[in-house]
């Protein structure tokens, strides 16, 4: 026992198992390390995008071989190669395969692993003849520094840096005032007026993005395929509404590029009890720079002029508007659920997260606005004539109290001219 305890402490002298700088043998419960020999029995190689570590099959320098099926990397318990060479055991992975951790400090980026030596007794023995070691392996990669004259640009993200950015993408449809400075605080309208809509996706650490209506329907209650139904963007960005006796269109320019504002007249279900409506639709996005194109653009019907305009871009991309059909993959003549909502919606996508669904409503309805207009004319002539009216029969009184009084006067003289 004191001689294993003697052994120990001059492995911790010498500086144990080296990797790339000194590092530790530790041993797992159970188990004490052997003695080190001068050289290194376990080498790493840091690569621009890998590692690779060599294992003395002699790892504790006692002339015990250790088995290569007794070698693993990682929690994740990575196999070594396959070689031919028998006193070496290497293994080959990504820095961020086989458990791998990363770790930034000031000045390094440093992937962290583990090095595991599990023994099993052989030859249907039950005893062991060397011990259980986790070994720490580490790649420290400067994080400072400048190999050219130009800037040094990333050529990977980690995956989990990805999805937090595409996570920040919320998009939102609004109802706004007339000015578009706010957001609108009641949802009612009267039939004649217009709904001002706003649709935003907030980008957060997101690169520049452009924002696309693609799709808009109005059901008199919630959900994308209730019945009636009325279509407001059709053909990936036509507003079609424009076309229908109304002057529905998308506005221009737009305010940012993740913003794109339109307006709607307002209109209900001629054959629906309900006095409101629900808009819903399908948002998504492209990158800043890239041009607008068929699939992507926002194009109304200029009922002056007979043609279709877009907010940006080419005017050809809005001739397919008057084909109605702006897509060689949308399939023609489908039934209203499949047509609303094509198969590349982001419901049948649910990993996609540059497009989504939206719904504004209720929008509540009180009426016409001339009905109230000729309400209220009529309400001020009634009040006119009986305003009349009773001007009319205070002037009768009044003639008719000076008439009597005079008559009065009259008998009087005429009563005093006979007593004389």
């Amino acid at each position: 026992m004191g001689q294993s305890c003697c052994l120990f402490l001059c492995f911790l002298l010498c500086g144990g198992l080296e990797l790339g700088r000194p590092q530790l043998l530790r041993p797992l419960p159970g188990g004490a390390p052997t003695p080190a020999r001068s050289t290194s029995p376990v080498e790493v190689e840091c690569l621009e995008a890998e590692l690779v570590v060599t294992v003395s099959r002699d790892l504790f320098g006692t002339g015990k071989l250790v088995q290569p099926e007794d070698l693993t990397l990682g929690s994740e318990s990575c196999r070594p190669l396959v070689s031919v060479d028998t006193d070496v055991v290497r293994f080959k992975a990504q820095l961020h395969e086989c458990s791998s951790r990363v770790q930034v400090t000031d000045d390094a980026l440093v992937y962290s692993t583990f090095l595991f030596h599990d023994p099993r007794p052989v030859r249907g023995l039950s005893i062991l003849r060397t011990n259980r070691v986790e070994v720490p392996i580490d790649c420290r990669y400067p994080r400072q520094g400048n190999v050219s004259s130009h800037a040094i640009l990333p050529t990977w993200v980690p995956f989990s840096t990805t999805v937090s950015s595409e996570e920040k993408l919320v998009f939102s449809l609004r109802l706004m005032e007339e000015n578009w400075n706010a957001e609108k605080p009641s949802p009612t309208f009267h039939l004649g007026e217009v709904a001002h809509l706003q649709a935003e996706v907030q980008t957060g650490s997101h690169p520049p993005l452009q924002l696309f209506v693609d799709h808009c329907v109005a059901t008199p209650s919630p959900g994308q395929t209730a019945s009636p139904y009325h279509v407001i963007v059709d053909y990936h960005g036509c507003l079609v509404d424009g076309v229908s006796e109304s002057l529905s269109a998308f506005q221009a320019p737009r305010p940012r590029p993740e913003t794109l504002q339109f307006t709607v007249d307002v209109f209900h279900f001629a054959n629906s009890s309900r006095n409101m409506i629900y808009i819903t639709c399908h948002l998504k996005v492209t990158p800043a720079n890239q041009t607008p194109d068929e699939l992507n653009k926002a194009c109304s019907y200029n009922r002056t002029s007979n043609i279709w305009l877009p907010v940006e871009g080419d005017a050809a991309i809005c001739d397919c508007c008057i084909k109605g059909d702006c897509s060689p993959s949308d399939s023609r003549n489908q039934a209203h659920g499949e047509k609303q909502w094509p198969r590349s919606a982001s419901r049948n996508r649910r990993h996609v997260t540059d497009e989504a669904d939206v719904t504004v409503g209720p929008l509540i309805f009180l009426g016409k606005a001339s009905d109230q207009a000729v309400e209220g004319w009529t309400s001020s002539a009634q009040t006119s004539v009986a305003l009349g009216l009773g001007l009319a029969a205070v002037a009768s009184l009044t003639l008719a109290a000076l008439v009597l009084t005079i008559t009065r006067k009259c008998h009087t003289a005429s009563h005093l001219v006979s007593l004389s």
